[in-house]
């Protein structure tokens, strides 16, 4: 087993490569939570610290995850009302 830090391990590296294949993608990368996923996939969605991102007001990272993207990236979160269907109305993203 090789270091993943260093590209180097085989298991990682054969995920990696299985998953890109099996969603059509170029590239993979394995991170080992959910958390860490959905901080990497709202840092890469804002362009710097200070920055705001529109979420629900029911979505999970919005509510469980202790503001990571506020710690760590210096972005913060803009609630907008989520509607039964998980959905957030047009109008109110358009006015956050």
């Amino acid at each position: 087993v090789g270091d993943d830090v260093f590209g180097d391990d085989p298991t990682v590296l054969e995920l990696e490569r299985r998953m890109a294949e099996h969603f059509g993608k170029e590239a993979a990368m394995f991170v080992p939570s959910g958390t860490q996923g959905n901080l990497i996939s709202i840092l890469v969605h804002t362009w710097g610290r200070g920055c705001e991102y529109i979420v629900g007001d029911r979505s999970h990272s919005y509510l469980w995850e202790q503001g990571g993207p506020s710690q760590f990236g210096g972005v913060h979160a803009r609630a907008v009302r989520n509607l039964d269907d998980g959905t957030m109305p047009l109008e109110e993203i358009t006015d956050a």
